[in-house]
């Protein structure tokens, strides 16, 4: 049979060293505290309160900093892309990217813009690239754009300046007029490449780039229409 705990068995004691402690006034523990599950809930209460308490006091304080929108001159065409974690440790946080308009960089000549192309090669694209921060309606972009990238050191900024000196590299080599390669067509093979791995309707050899439509049926191919005879008779 299950033992019964006597009430004697059940009160509290009072805890050995201490002389003239009543025990009638220690309380028994009766387990009415909630459970890990429900510490936990209020912890997280208390955390979205105290973001909700920043929210309303504190985030009105960041008038004082605002600045209007100046939108970037010629003279610094450049888009720097980061990569962050919000905080957490990730090998591709020191990568950098730069992003730029070839129109606005200080080429010297048509000649110069075709070398520039020439020696960026798969780095060169008609079309601004994806999270690059430019719209593909923005001025500056009937000579495409390049990209460098760089995450070869350990710092961020280390990156950045190998990726600037590169871009700098290579401007200086398409202003030298020594050797236009004025006769060397334009590489555009990586672009082919892109496309026909995207496989969405642009990759089949022929179409250069244009996806037929019904305008491209061709018109000899349509049935002859059905001409209705007037010698029919007519239904009774």
């Amino acid at each position: 049979m299950p033992r019964r705990n006597s009430p004697a068995a059940g009160a509290a004691k009072a805890p050995a060293g201490i002389v003239g402690l009543d025990e009638s006034v220690i309380k028994k523990d009766i387990g009415d505290d909630t459970s890990s599950l429900g510490h936990l809930q209020l912890q997280q209460q208390r955390q979205t309160l105290y973001y909700l308490r920043l929210i309303e006091h504190e985030m009105p304080k960041l008038v004082a900093y605002r600045k209007p929108f100046v939108s970037p001159s010629p003279s610094t065409p450049l888009v720097v892309r980061s990569i962050s974690y919000g905080g957490e440790e990730h090998p591709a946080m020191v990568k950098r990217v730069i992003v730029a308009p070839v129109s606005r960089l200080p080429l010297k000549s048509s000649a110069a813009i075709h070398k520039f192309k020439l020696l960026a090669g798969p780095r060169w694209t008609p079309q601004p690239p994806p999270n690059a921060g430019i719209d593909h309606n923005e001025a500056g972009g009937e000579h495409g754009y390049i990209k460098i990238s760089c995450e070869d050191f350990p710092k961020p900024a280390m990156n950045l300046k190998w990726a600037s000196d590169a871009l700098d590299r290579l401007i200086a080599e398409a202003n030298d007029a020594q050797d236009t390669f004025a006769d060397v067509p334009l590489d555009t093979r990586h672009l082919e490449a892109k496309t026909r791995k995207a496989r969405k309707g642009d990759h089949v050899y022929g179409r250069k780039g244009v996806r037929p439509t019904l305008r491209d049926f061709p018109k000899e191919w349509l049935p002859a229409p059905k001409t209705t005879s007037s010698n029919s008779p007519s239904a009774s």
